[in-house]
């Protein structure tokens, strides 16, 4: 696990795919461990999720991490909290991503 400030990083298998865990704030300060995390996991893993559901605040910095993650990885957004999804759905980034409410959802499309 890395924790920068608030925000913290977690790195797992899980079910075949290679969880990346998000908690807490996420901005240009701080998304250099989530950027650093979802990088290398695209180019070591056929299919790649974001556990959203620690994200306590995303601006566009997370929206750019995620559509560039979607262009280069089987990639999907699980449990966003109500802030992310409000942002996903706002910017219409939940048409272009794989999002889904559950973890297990995540893993099973």
């Amino acid at each position: 696990m890395q924790v920068l400030g608030q925000a913290t990083v977690v790195q797992y298998e899980w079910c075949g795919a290679w969880v990346v865990g998000a908690r807490g704030s996420y901005d240009m300060q701080s998304i250099t461990h989530l950027a650093d995390a979802l990088d290398t996991a695209a180019k070591r893993h056929a299919k790649v999720i974001l556990d959203a559901s620690g994200i306590t605040f995303a601006d566009s910095t997370l929206l750019n991490l995620l559509i560039l993650t979607h262009q280069t990885a089987d990639f999907r957004v699980a449990a966003p909290t109500a802030q992310l999804r409000r942002l996903l759905e706002l910017t219409g980034v939940d048409t272009v991503l794989k999002v889904r409410a559950t973890m297990e959802e995540a893993v099973a499309c």
